[in-house]
């Protein structure tokens, strides 16, 4: 019988309130459970001043956690999805994927400007190529500035005045309780957001049925199938490139709803698609959400970035 468990989390507020959610879930679905945070501090974590493209991408957030996972020194690892990637090391797998909470990405401005109101050559901070290519899209006269850190050194260099704006996950202001702070949530269907955002990703070892079993109380079908969906699109697609990738998929009337989007990092050229499909079949319509995209000139946006 399973009695206890260990959930590996990275340290920043916004992951121990996720590593946090997820214990306590697994408290209440499992009475007399002892269930353990192990903070694991990544190269993402470590390495500020590089953007995280230049590190290598979505491993610098992952690698430490799950070589911890691999050695036995967790059970459990609780991701951002978006921050997770497609392919996993052998050995591991993607258990559970929490209900989706804000799909959107959100615009906090020091002096509460929308979007659109923000003066001429403004400086907005981000550190996601998908955020800077869609913002320069819509607003090519703008300053998108790298920036790195967690929720809350980014606000701070916000209120010291070091920028005038800064672009984050909706999802990651309200679990923080910062949803006050924004002065505009950017439509998904305009913005697309990074694949899997809004929902957490549990990891386990490929193995692990006693863990397996644990974790199905964390666990959310029809956020699973839409992120799925998008993964598989991410997947086809990037093959591990850095480009600004975004995608979208929802559930409406009983149909998967998927669109996608893939541009150069200065906003020039974006080209996006959309399908539909059987819920159930959450991978075929990612893949074919990839070829769609590939057909109208991804191929050749992705091929440069090699």
């Amino acid at each position: 019988m399973l009695t206890r468990i260990v959930i590996g989390s990275r340290g920043s507020p916004l992951a121990l309130w996720q590593a946090e959610w997820a214990r306590k879930t697994l408290l209440d679905a499992n009475p007399g459970l002892d269930v353990h945070i192990e903070v694991i501090r990544t190269r993402g974590d470590r390495e500020l001043g590089e953007p995280v493209a230049r590190l290598g991408g979505k491993l610098v957030f992952t690698r430490e956690i799950e070589e911890a996972l691999l050695d036995g020194r967790i059970d459990l690892a609780v991701h951002s999805l978006k921050d997770m990637p497609t392919r996993l090391p052998g050995g591991l797998r993607l258990a559970a994927t929490s209900r989706r909470l804000d799909v959107r990405d959100a615009l906090v401005s020091g002096t509460g400007h929308k979007l659109e109101n923000l003066p001429d050559g403004a400086v907005v901070g981000t550190g996601s190529l998908r955020r800077r290519a869609q913002l320069l899209h819509v607003r090519p006269d703008l300053t998108v500035a790298g920036i790195r850190g967690n929720v809350d050194t980014r606000l701070r260099k916000l209120d010291a005045g070091e920028i005038e704006a800064v672009v984050l996950a909706a999802a990651g202001l309200r679990r923080l309780g910062l949803a006050g702070r924004v002065s505009e949530f950017l439509p998904a269907e305009r913005f697309l957001p990074a694949p899997g955002q809004g929902a957490l990703g549990i990891e386990i070892r490929q193995e692990d049925d006693r863990v397996s079993r644990a974790v199905r109380c964390l666990h959310d079908r029809s956020t699973h199938s839409a992120v799925s969906a998008e993964r598989a699109m991410l997947d086809e697609l990037s093959g591990g490139c850095q480009m600004p990738v975004g995608a979208w998929a929802r559930l409406d009337g009983g149909c998967l709803i998927a669109d996608g989007m893939v541009a150069v990092p200065d906003g020039g050229k974006v080209v996006r698609a959309r399908t539909t499909g059987d819920p159930n079949e959450s991978l075929d319509v990612g893949r074919r959400l990839s070829g769609l995209l590939i057909e109208r000139g991804a191929k050749d946006i992705l091929g440069n970035a090699h």
